[in-house]
């Protein structure tokens, strides 16, 4: 099939090997503009794509930005950049030719200032180049007149298009910026942040619901039984002995009321569950469950989290050892509360390192393992129970008060006797379970609020640092070239070659497995490892070079070197498979075919409202595959007539006079 840039696709794949260890979205709307946005608002968007890596989006939005109306030399300057970053003239097609060149004329229009002294000097670079043996020394005079931040732009986004002695007097300063930048806002410190997932909010295990309805609706008509059965006992010890039967009430009465005091709060609280016991969540019931991969994932982050956070005395083993049940119970937990978000464990570590944390401080502080009631609950039990025993003990007396005065009603008083210890027991029994599920729903409750409020606290300070340490886009773009920078020179060096010993040249950046990789929503992925192939066209054929790079501290090994003429590059072909990605192949006529991943597939990392195949072309133009398969092809299709094609007598020119 045939893909909107105009590359011929085939659909296969490879059936390699993808070293993916994290993948990583971090939401932003820098890139958004809205509809009803200012052609103000929409070059500044423009300007931050564009120097953030993403020339190809940049010349959409700033030339929208242009067709509303705002058109100024800074403008201008800007849409020239992103017009030519990352290509060269054989990549424009003949209306953006056009257009260079009208801006060209109407450079005298704008008003004067730096960015029309900017805008000038960069049509005089371009005329330049189409000028064979042409005296570069004025114009690099005036370049060097411009700010730093405009003659650093320049430099950066015209790379492939400064060639030749224009740009061997340009490079000694390009490599020494490089090399002094390379490594500066603390990038080795900062650089695993941007590949770090955003922490998913904090959850913490509800109450929950009380299941006390059946005791509180049972426990008015048992309590009535129970009074009217103990006024019958009582009236019948009245009427055998008045003066007994008073005392024995006023003892009953003095023991029910103290039994109630005493025992409404001990009694009817319910201890909490031991951090020993692995609590009974509904989905680990499932052995199915308790085994799958993602429950599996948060156990293994416990054990390591646990086994590097010890307390003092114990070895990560013997901890491990100590705090078994606490750790099944915690990833019960945790696997509960997050398995419907279908989202990686990395983005709940911050929570499984807390939880480990709070688990040694815990310890330390003797309160892991504690279960031990206050000595008030304990006195209140005792005083309660022994109100309880007077109850008894003055029920049997009644019952042998009314026993006294006849054996005709001993039968009926003892039934009643057996009906008001069945129906206190049965009163009591709906009373303490009303009363234990009320004290759990508001020690669950209670419990709830105070776990969700120290991992709210706990998820703040991490996302506030990783905030704090990630590198930005800018950041990000501005080590890759840096580094791209000094490869190239490091490549020129061992060959000997000065930049008007080549005809072109071009690097591709693609993913070196392992790797991690990231990107800010509607941005190129970028990788903790990269592959760099740089190929340096001359005379006499081309030379490629590549290296493994290290994003993080920039070091680089597994470098290879290969020659070959025109002719022996037969044919390049791209293959585009949507659940792998994309591949080129080149095919030498004395070697097998060589295949590089240049990007794997990206489809479900994409949000909603992002296009598949406008940020496939973000990425591959990111990676330099564009100007990379263009070049490669047109050798492959022409051999050494390419060169022909290409020298700088068929350039564009452009006036650049006032």
């Amino acid at each position: 099939m045939t893909g909107s840039n105009g590359f011929a696709y085939s659909s296969a794949a490879f059936g390699s090997t993808v070293g993916i260890q994290a993948e990583t979205v971090h939401n932003s709307n820098v890139y958004f503009v809205h509809p009803n946005a200012s052609p103000q608002e929409k070059y500044r968007v423009g300007l931050q794509l564009l120097k953030d890596g993403i020339p190809s989006r940049a010349r959409e939005v700033i030339t929208d930005a242009i067709a509303h109306g705002h058109d100024t030399a800074e403008v201008r300057f800007h849409w020239v950049l992103a017009t030519l970053s990352g290509r060269t003239f054989q990549d424009l097609d003949a209306e953006e030719v056009q257009r260079l060149d009208h801006v060209s004329g109407i450079v005298r229009n704008y008003a004067e200032g730096e960015w029309k002294d900017a805008l000038r000097v960069t049509f005089e670079l371009l005329a330049a180049l189409s000028t064979a043996d042409g005296d570069t020394g004025l114009v690099l005079q005036r370049m060097q007149a411009l700010s730093p931040h405009q003659r650093d732009a320049i430099l950066r986004h015209l790379d492939l298009v400064l060639t030749g002695g224009l740009k061997d007097g340009l490079w000694a300063e390009t490599r020494e910026r490089a090399e002094a930048g390379r490594f500066g806002n603390d990038r080795v410190n900062r650089m695993w942040a941007y590949f770090e997932p955003d922490p998913i909010g904090p959850r913490a295990m509800p109450p929950r619901p009380s299941s006390a309805a059946a005791s509180q609706a049972a426990f008015p008509v048992r309590a009535g039984l129970f009074v009217v059965v103990s006024v019958f006992l009582w009236l019948l010890a009245l009427v055998a002995n008045p003066a007994s039967a008073a005392i024995e009430l006023l003892v009953a009465l003095g023991a029910g009321m103290t039994a109630i005091h005493f025992g409404r709060g001990p009694w009817s609280q319910e201890q909490p569950p031991s951090p020993t016991v692995e609590p009974q969540l509904p989905h680990m019931r499932d052995p199915a469950a308790a085994g799958d991969g993602f429950t599996n994932r948060i156990r293994h982050q416990f054990d390591h989290y646990f086994s590097i956070r010890t307390p003092h005395g114990f070895t990560p083993h013997e901890w491990l050892g100590h705090t078994a049940q606490v750790r099944n119970g915690l990833t019960a937990e945790v696997a509960l509360l997050y398995r419907e978000s279908r989202i990686g464990v990395d983005r709940v570590n911050w929570l499984i390192r807390y939880l480990a944390e709070d688990a040694r401080n815990r310890h330390n502080s003797g309160t892991l393992f504690d279960r031990r009631q206050s000595q008030g609950s304990a006195m209140g039990k005792a005083l309660s129970g022994a109100a309880l025993a007077v109850l008894v003990v003055t029920a049997l007396t009644m019952l042998g008060t009314i026993a006294s005065a006849g054996a005709s009603r001993t039968f009926l008083a003892f039934m009643v006797t057996v009906g008001v210890f069945w129906s206190g027991r049965a009163a009591a029994s709906s009373w303490l379970e009303a009363q234990r599920e009320e004290h759990r729903v508001a020690r669950e409750t209670r419990e709830y609020h105070e776990q969700l409020t120290a991992r709210q606290a706990a998820y703040q300070s991490w996302k506030s640092y990783l905030d704090a340490t990630r590198p930005n886009e800018l950041e990000m773009e501005t080590w890759l070239t840096y580094d791209k920078t000094v490869f190239i020179d490091e490549a020129l060096r061992h060959y000997q070659l000065t930049w008007r010993d080549l005809i072109t040249h071009t690097i591709l950046m693609v993913p070196a497995s392992p790797y991690k990789r990231g990107r800010v929503k509607g941005g190129p992925w970028r990788y903790s490892r990269y592959h760099f192939r740089l190929f340096l066209v001359t005379q006499d054929g081309i030379r490629e070079i590549s290296s493994e790079l290290d994003f993080a501290d920039a070091t680089s090994g597994n470098e290879q070197r290969s020659n070959y003429r025109f002719d022996a590059l037969s044919s390049v072909q791209v293959t585009e498979n949507a659940s792998v990605g994309y591949d080129l192949e080149l095919v030498l006529t004395n070697g097998p075919a060589r295949r590089i991943r240049v990007k794997d597939a990206d489809a479900h990392q994409l949000a909603p409202d992002e296009n598949a195949r406008e940020i496939a072309e973000i990425d591959l133009n990111s990676a330099g595959f564009t100007h990379t398969f263009r070049l490669l092809e047109g050798i492959a299709a022409d051999g050494k007539g390419w060169i022909e094609r290409n020298n700088p007598d068929k350039l564009p020119s452009f006036r650049t006079g006032d």
